[in-house]
């Protein structure tokens, strides 16, 4: 059952209500394993950078097709910047990784937003980034997944945090760190904003020809921490599929750092 909406909650939005007996990573990993044969893959995402912005739900409504989760009556977009390292089959050994050395290591900026089917929560991504030409023609028949191309820069692990993508015409995202200040590293507390945005463990994709479909992921909580980020350009989210609709009610509010997760375990895709 979908939780109670709020007054001025669009029909087909979900108002976000975190499981007080169950943690999020835990649902994930319950929910991984209903299906025989998960994960598929394995893998280390390092050095995440979560930059979130809010958006007009209605406005975003229209250009996703599932029912958006809101937090506080807002609807959330977040730019993730991180590597992946070493992805390998969960099964076939060395030869597995020999197979998918290819596009086993690189880095990904993602452009997601927030959705619940049913009261599964999770992730649907708008648009993703990425160096790698294999992986970027593998990714949208495979998994539905818009990956495009383009030449991602990131800094992630020096004294301030730095980090460019540029697309194959040039916008370009470019963010940077202001203070070496940081609060320690923690899990995210239950029932924060960074709980909401950041332990997914379910993404929502579209193929072409209107298909639906699922997979999910399953690694230990983050341990992040906030951080004072500035992004002197962010020209690149006008390349976002939709973005005509929401981009004018976009406002960045805060961003997280995470040293990253290891052992990332990837599902399957399913069809909806």
């Amino acid at each position: 059952m979908n939780a109670p909406s709020k007054p001025g909650t669009q029909q087909g939005m979900a108002e976000h209500s975190p499981l007080l007996n169950e943690r999020p990573s835990d649902a994930g990993l319950r929910r991984l394993h209903e299906h025989r044969g998960e994960p598929l893959f394995v893998a280390d995402w390092r050095h995440a950078v979560f930059l979130h912005f809010t958006v007009d739900p209605a406005q975003l409504q229209s250009t996703v097709p599932f029912p958006l989760d809101l937090k506080n009556g807002r609807a959330w977009i977040s730019l993730v910047a991180f590597t992946m390292v070493g992805m390998r089959p969960s099964f076939g050994g060395r030869l597995g990784k020999v197979v998918l050395r290819p596009i086993a290591t690189h880095p990904f900026l993602n452009v997601r937003t927030y959705i619940r089917r049913a009261d599964e929560p999770g992730i649907h991504f708008l648009a993703e980034w990425l160096p790698n030409k294999l992986a970027s023609l593998l990714g949208p028949a495979c998994f539905g997944l818009p990956y495009r191309r383009g030449r991602l820069e990131y800094h992630h692990t020096g004294k301030l945090i730095y980090g460019e993508v540029v697309n194959t015409g040039g916008l370009r995202l470019r963010y940077r760190e202001l203070s070496e200040q940081r609060k320690q590293f923690a899990e995210c507390e239950r029932g924060s904003l960074e709980e909401f945005l950041m332990e997914r463990y379910t993404a929502y994709v579209a193929w072409r020809r209107g298909r639906l479909g699922f997979f999910r992921v399953w690694h230990h909580p983050w341990k992040q921490t906030r951080v004072e980020l500035v992004m002197d350009t962010s020209t690149l989210l006008e390349a976002v599929p939709g973005a005509p609709a929401w981009l004018a009610s976009a406002t960045f509010q805060f961003a997280n750092y995470t040293p990253g997760v290891t052992e990332v375990a990837m599902g399957r895709p399913h069809l909806i």
